[in-house]
């Protein structure tokens, strides 16, 4: 990986950071093609109250729209943690060439870790993939904001009251 793309991850980090900040699971990606950023984004479940507000599906609305279509062709995601199922089949169908993960989802990821989505033969689009740098700032980034989560929710009372 050499040193722009390290900054490609630098940037999706950063997009994570303002995710924690926000207080949403603190993942970021960066689109890129021809060697410029297209489109950034962060995490927006929360703030939007959707499920599927994810950074990987913004990022990928805002380059479409950036670019007049949602064919990505050429393009390279750069993304703080590896995608879910719903993320990689909307890198599937936007036509994305590669994708650059730092941490892998041991319980949603849907490249290596619990679904091997762009192993399988796909009759449009077979994206490639790899391990990207930045793998331990992004795994504790997630873990510290879990660990405050926690915190947070752990004075709270889960009884009912009648």
């Amino acid at each position: 990986m050499d040193t722009q793309e390290t900054c490609f991850m630098e940037m999706a980090l950063k997009e994570a950071k303002k995710a924690f900040a926000k207080n949403e699971v603190p993942i970021g990606c960066v689109l890129v093609l021809d060697g410029k950023v297209i489109a950034k984004a962060h995490n927006l479940v929360e703030s939007k109250k959707q499920a599927w507000a994810h950074a990987e599906l913004l990022c990928i609305q805002k380059a479409s729209l950036k670019l007049g279509d949602f064919r990505l062709k050429g393009a390279t995601l750069y993304c703080t943690l590896e995608p879910c199922l719903m993320c990689a089949g909307a890198i599937v169908l936007s036509r994305i060439q590669r994708v650059v993960y730092a941490a892998k989802d041991l319980r949603h990821g849907a490249i290596v870790s619990q679904f091997q989505l762009f192993s399988q033969p796909h009759p449009i689009h077979h994206p490639s993939f790899e391990p990207g740098p930045f793998e331990k700032e992004s795994a504790d980034l997630l873990k510290d904001f879990f660990k405050l989560q926690r915190k947070k929710n752990s004075g709270k009372s889960g009884t009912c009251a009648h």
